[in-house]
């Protein structure tokens, strides 16, 4: 499996649509730190629910399921948004095709964006943000 994850990733650099390249994927929003604070703004009037992961984090695995069901059960009350942190988009894709939530997320392979909502900590970390952005509650674990 990492071979064939492997010579996807290169025949992707090849094609110039690797994940350094800027080009979105259907499951990421393109953008760091400002894209992501500018989505919680234009989220505005629900509630957020941010959720730290990485393919390799094994809690985070667990938990995915869960998320995929509350945000099919709270779509149109609630907006989930992803952020895959210290990972890479191969083996993300990856893991999103066999996991697949009905949301998006933000690459964020040195933690920055997780920095901005204080969710460096650890792995995984939820954010709860209020329906006027305001972030109320981060959980680790």
């Amino acid at each position: 499996m990492r071979r064939l994850t492997a010579l996807l990733v290169l025949v992707a650099a090849l094609a110039g649509c690797n994940s350094d390249s800027g080009t979105p994927s259907a499951n990421f929003y393109p953008g760091g730190v400002d894209a992501f604070q500018k989505k919680i703004k234009e989220e505005r009037g629900k509630p957020i629910v941010v959720n730290k992961w990485a393919s390799w984090c094994p809690p985070c695995r667990l938990e995915f399921p869960f998320f995929k069901d509350q945000a099919n059960e709270r779509k149109g009350e609630v907006v989930f948004i992803g952020v895959n942190s210290q990972d890479n988009r191969g083996d993300a894709e990856a893991f999103l095709k066999e996991e697949p939530v009905p949301y998006k997320h933000f690459e964020d392979p040195t933690q920055e964006v997780a920095a901005s909502f204080n969710g460096v900590q650890g792995f995984p970390v939820t954010a709860f943000y209020d329906a006027r952005g305001r972030r109320e509650f981060v959980h680790y674990g």
